[in-house]
């Protein structure tokens, strides 16, 4: 018979700025007691989980993912890519427009919500998608069961590119809702695509990827975003910023929840550098690039500091035929959900971040710009999203153990010193032990705006 409820006890728990021994009552969907060791009490229907020596933390939340539903899942799909999400410890998504078709209409934004309905294991939400001509579409979304608007400022994804002045000037300033946006300046990339060209030929070596996705398209493009967005007053989001120059447009002068102009990082630009374009190739070939180690550091600063609000994935696969392509035709993004949290656990056995500065960038933040509703924290009456660590459990990333659809991982061959032994998502221990609950399905997420 099933528990109708799960005790955690003496776990580390790593929540709202603190580590602390605690006792955790999970009943139904929820939270429903958190308090000092022995002292919650339960009767035969709880399940006690001996959480000695492990750390439990919010779930993270992902604020920027490409499951690739529908029209592209021979790379990916909701349901394989929610199953690696929850494998890696993160228990909430927020997936991006560009699909087949893209998500330029409100019917094919809800077509999305019933598929998730269907086959995540994970909670999830939507970004409504820009393009040139959609406006009047884009200011039916409904703010509060709809993540954000997402506009392409940079040709990353086909012709979703927004470049029209108008078309911009009317999203930042009648959306209503928050606006992500991918910055990288179009036509720096295309004339710095043009030298290299020139230089190269059609066989450009990856190791020219920063030069062209440069760091000039990165800063024109996200002060154009930072621009429109005080002039309009618009709730801005501007994702995975990749270089040290961008962090000059914002600032930690109050806390993240407080801000209208907010920034995300992703692990990838927080772990690989330049040099690791000489073994990794194209698998490490992203949209901003992957810069200087510089720039790694300042970010990994900007992210400790504040000035950085949250931490993502930007977790795109594609298939290693498609990433064995020459530099021209060989697609940007990389799988990323199942090894973002050990990822950055692993930065913190390096002594680069804190326990509690992760928690606070992957769970707490995102919940509160996106304004999501009871999740992102470890509290009484908050939906039970939690994660039990293993702090100390070495393993290696191989092909046997991962679970995207693309089969592989930039990551292969590394060793990471944390493992995540149970996700729960919505009270229900989604991932245990190596074992997925298919059975076991995520939520659509609120929004309290």
């Amino acid at each position: 018979m099933q528990k109708k409820g799960y005790l955690l006890s003496n776990a580390s728990v790593i929540n709202e700025g603190a580590i602390r021994n605690l006792d955790i009552l999970i009943e139904d969907d929820f939270i429903r007691s958190v308090g000092s060791v022995g002292t919650i009490a339960t009767d035969s229907d709880v399940e006690t989980i001996d959480c000695t020596g492990m750390w439990v933390m919010p779930g993270m939340i992902d604020d920027q993912v490409h499951f690739r539903e529908p029209g592209l899942t021979h790379k990916a799909d909701m349901q394989s890519e929610s199953r690696a999400a929850v494998a890696g410890g993160i228990t909430s998504f927020m997936e991006m427009p560009n699909t087949v078709p893209q998500t330029l209409t409100q019917e094919l934004l809800e077509d999305k919500y019933r598929r998730a309905a269907e086959v995540s294991v994970a909670n999830y939400s939507f970004y409504m998608g820009a393009s040139n001509d959609n406006l009047e579409e884009i200011l039916k979304t409904d703010p509060m069961t709809v993540c954000g608007i997402k506009v392409f400022m940079g040709a990353s994804t086909g012709n979703m590119l927004v470049d029209d002045p108008h078309t911009l000037e009317g999203i930042f300033s009648r959306s209503g809702i928050l606006v992500a946006v991918h910055c990288e300046d179009e036509s720096t990339i295309r004339n710095n695509l043009k030298l290299a060209q020139e230089k190269y030929g059609d066989d450009i070596p990856v190791t020219q990827h920063p030069d062209i996705r440069s760091r000039e398209a990165c800063y024109k493009s996200s002060a154009l975003a930072v621009e429109l967005a005080k002039k309009h007053g618009t709730r801005l989001h501007v994702l995975h910023i990749s270089t040290a120059d961008e962090l000059s447009l914002f600032s930690n002068d109050k806390p993240s929840e407080e801000k209208n102009i907010t920034a995300e990082a992703c692990v990838h630009h927080l772990w690989f550098n330049r040099s690791d374009y000489a073994e990794k190739g194209n698998l490490i070939k992203w949209n901003p690039s992957v810069k200087e180690e510089s720039d790694r550091k300042a970010i990994l600063n900007a992210v400790k500091s504040g000035v950085i609000d949250v931490i993502a994935t930007d977790h795109a696969p594609h298939t290693l035929e498609e990433k064995s392509k020459g530099y021209l035709t060989a697609p940007s993004g990389a799988p990323m959900v199942q090894h973002a949290l050990v990822t950055l656990l692993e930065l913190y056995h390096r002594g680069e971040i804190s326990l509690e500065q992760i928690v606070l960038r992957t769970s707490h933040t995102p919940a509160q710009l996106y304004s999501v509703s009871k999740r992102g924290f470890i509290r009484e009456g908050y939906y039970a999203d939690m994660v039990i660590i293993n702090p100390n459990d070495p393993w290696v990333v191989s092909k046997e153990n991962i679970l995207y659809k693309c089969g592989w991982s930039p990551l292969m061959g590394q060793q990471f010193t944390s493992r995540v032994i149970t996700t729960f998502v919505n009270g229900k221990p989604v991932w245990n032990n190596q074992h997925i609950s298919d059975s076991i399905k995520g939520k659509r997420l609120l929004f309290e705006r």
